[in-house]
């Protein structure tokens, strides 16, 4: 009961990443930071003002970057703080809250992607069966939100009622699953299989989803006779990110073994919480002629506006 009664109260410790040169790594995430929040916000901003960009794609693309924005502003910005203090401190409320936005943005991403790839399957194989209406996207993205939401809360009730009596310091960068439970005195065998569980229902119910989407997408271009390359070009350089961010999160929170190795894991976490929510803007923007256009137009006009004042 003691335990219990004071663990709200209870402060945790950020290992983050032991270096000699922290100014360096924290110039590094600083200007991936800012790269990443400016560079969604102008996906955001143009596919929301363009009328060319109302479409269904854009309208996820938009909807990805929000998500992208959360997903690396829920960590990154503590990151930071460990540099220059060497040492970043949390409560356990804290924690909790960083785990359910972190956990469930995830989610939300997984579900997203699954979502857009089909999108693209039927914009490529089905251009002129009009499956996605603006009412359907809207639903399927809420769905996506919902989804994400409604999936973390059980695990993060469940960790919120463990005893904490070992070490508060956490091999980590922010409050992930594994390197928070394993901080716990109490046997977590059970809850982590749960966990498994839970991730492999999340992978594996959006992943196959996106390979059949795209296996039926090459085979459709390797069909056609037209824009051939560039089109296999595109859907390869998006396959290539979603390999990269399904594959780290297999290998964290899907693999058998019960004691991980917490730096190795601290390591990989940034390939899908901070690479490629960072790839993605380049993705989705410079490989899109479209979006490209759309941007030179908007600076195009405030360059003559400028201009003329």
């Amino acid at each position: 009961m003691l335990l219990q009664n004071t663990t709200n109260n209870m402060e945790f410790h950020f290992l983050g990443f032991s270096t000699h040169s922290p100014i360096i790594l924290f110039l590094i995430f600083l200007l991936i930071y800012i790269f990443n929040v400016s560079g969604n916000l102008i996906i955001i901003f143009i596919t929301s003002i363009d009328a060319h960009l109302q479409k269904p794609m854009y309208f996820f693309i938009g909807n990805l970057a929000v998500v992208d924005i959360s997903f690396t502003t829920v960590t990154l910005p503590k990151l930071l703080s460990t540099f220059p203090l060497q040492k970043s401190t949390i409560s356990f409320v804290g924690c909790m809250l960083q785990m359910f936005f972190f956990l469930s943005i995830g989610v939300t991403e997984s579900f997203l992607l699954a979502v857009m790839s089909y999108d693209r399957y039927n914009a490529v194989c089905n251009p002129y069966n009009a499956i996605m209406t603006n009412k359907c996207c809207k639903h399927l993205v809420l769905g996506c939100w919902m989804g994400g939401l409604l999936t973390v809360i059980l695990p993060i009730v469940l960790i919120s009622r463990l005893p904490f009596c070992l070490s508060r310091v956490i091999n980590h960068f922010f409050c992930d699953i594994s390197p928070v439970i394993q901080l716990s005195c109490s046997n977590i065998q059970n809850l982590q299989l749960f966990f498994t569980f839970i991730s492999s229902v999340v992978v594996f119910g959006s992943f196959p989803i996106i390979l059949l989407s795209y296996v039926q997408i090459v085979l459709n271009i390797l069909r056609a006779s037209t824009h051939r390359k560039k089109t296999f070009s595109t859907c390869s350089a998006h396959l290539t990110v979603v390999l990269i961010y399904y594959g780290s999160i297999i290998f964290i929170y899907i693999r058998p073994n019960s004691r991980s190795n917490l730096d190795l894991d601290k390591t990989t976490s940034l390939l899908y919480s901070v690479v490629t929510p960072t790839l993605n803007p380049l993705i989705y923007s410079i490989r899109n002629d479209e979006i490209k256009n759309a941007i030179k137009k908007l600076f195009g006009k405030k360059t003559s506006f400028s201009a003329a004042d």
